[in-house]
């Protein structure tokens, strides 16, 4: 056996030149998921719950569409929802030409000095013979076309309502505008429902009613790129329930 210690030190230097490397076996954790560059992060809001239809007294037309004021418990969703949204980077926040979606933004839009952008493209799908109320009447009365809509998953089957080519046009052009003002940035959408459920859908290319849950004052979250949207988060309602789930709305209000 060699005394090591009896050798100069040129021969350890030498000697160790030659020793095999002790290497750490390579390790691989699961990647975090990161925007892609270009990419524009949506952060989607239902707005609070609206004012109750009350036979005989329909709501306000805004260019034909439905257009009903938050009621106290949509107040109250509205300032939970812009609470919980004013901790994040946020570089600009867009309503449509609805005043639910403005009234529900509006804290969120003091809290972080930004003037909502109307996008009217992305407005509620409209209802023809049923605005106005008449379409939660119809649905808590299970009409007959109310009961043939949920089960064809068509707005159009109600007389005078959106066809879905048109509705589901309106709003990728909605999307698209807003993701080509805002590459790289972080953009707060208050909308509706129906219109929150057709981007996912499209998202997704799912069946046209499967994202149709939205509550009122959830947040949604989609990635979008001119090559694909990604989902990130649907309908979370953190802010608003201890619980799981949360009671749901009809889709449209």
């Amino acid at each position: 056996m060699v005394d090591v210690s009896a050798l100069p030190l040129s021969r350890l230097i030498e000697a160790s030149a030659y020793a095999p490397a002790v290497t750490e076996p390579r390790s691989f954790r699961q990647p975090r998921f990161q925007a892609p560059p270009g990419a524009t992060e949506l952060i989607l809001v239902r707005h609070g719950e609206s004012a109750p239809a009350i036979d005989g007294q329909p709501f306000e037309l805004l260019d034909g569409h439905g257009d009903p004021a938050l009621s106290p418990e949509g107040r109250d969703q509205a300032a939970r929802v812009c609470a919980r949204l004013a901790q994040e980077r946020i570089e600009a926040i867009y309503v449509t030409n609805l005043r639910r979606t403005h009234e529900t933004a509006a804290a969120l839009a003091e809290a972080l000095r930004l003037v909502p952008i109307v996008e009217p493209d992305l407005r509620e799908v409209y209802l023809g013979e049923w605005e106005g109320g008449l379409f939660r009447r119809r649905v808590a009365d299970r009409d007959p076309i109310a009961v043939r809509m949920f089960e064809e998953e068509r707005w159009d089957v109600i007389p005078g309502a959106e066809p879905g080519h048109e509705f589901a046009g309106r709003v990728r052009r909605g999307v698209e505008r807003i993701a080509a003002a805002h590459p790289d940035q972080r953009v707060a959408v208050f909308a509706h429902g129906g219109t929150i459920g057709e981007i996912f859908a499209q998202a997704a290319r799912s069946r046209s009613w499967a994202f149709s849950s939205a509550d009122n004052a959830s947040v949604s979250h989609l990635v979008v790129t001119t090559e694909r949207w990604n989902i990130r988060r649907f309908n979370d309602t953190a802010h608003l329930e201890s619980s799981l789930t949360a009671m749901s709305e009809p889709p449209v209000c």
